[in-house]
C-alpha cells in the first residue's frame, strides 16, 4: 500500500464529501427525511399490494374455475365442475 500525498487526500475527500452530498439530496432520502411522507408512503404502497394481491387472486381463482367447469368428462370432478359453474353463473 502507498503512502497518498495531502493533495491527494484532499482530493479524495472532496469527492466523498460532494458524493454525501449528492446522496443527501437523493429523492428516497429527501422522502424518508419526514415521518408524516415516510408513513404516507407505506400507507399508499400498502394499499397498491393489497388492491395487487386481491385482483391477482381474483384473476387467478377464475381462471382456476374455468378450468375446472372445462373438464366435465372425469365424473366425480366433472359434477363438482358443475356444480362450482353453476354456483358461478347463479351468483352473477
Amino acid at each position: 500500500m502507498t503512502e497518498k500525498t495531502p493533495e491527494e487526500v484532499h482530493h479524495a475527500l472532496e469527492r466523498l464529501t460532494q458524493e454525501v452530498e449528492r446522496l443527501n439530496t437523493h429523492r428516497f432520502v429527501t422522502l424518508h427525511n419526514s415521518l408524516w411522507r415516510l408513513l404516507g408512503f407505506n400507507f399508499m404502497r400498502g394499499l397498491a399490494f393489497g388492491l395487487g394481491s386481491v385482483l391477482g387472486a381474483t384473476l387467478l381463482v377464475s381462471l382456476l374455475a374455468w378450468w375446472v367447469a372445462q373438464i366435465e368428462f372425469i365424473p366425480v370432478i366433472g359434477e363438482w365442475a358443475a356444480q362450482i359453474a353453476a354456483q358461478i353463473e347463479s351468483s352473477r
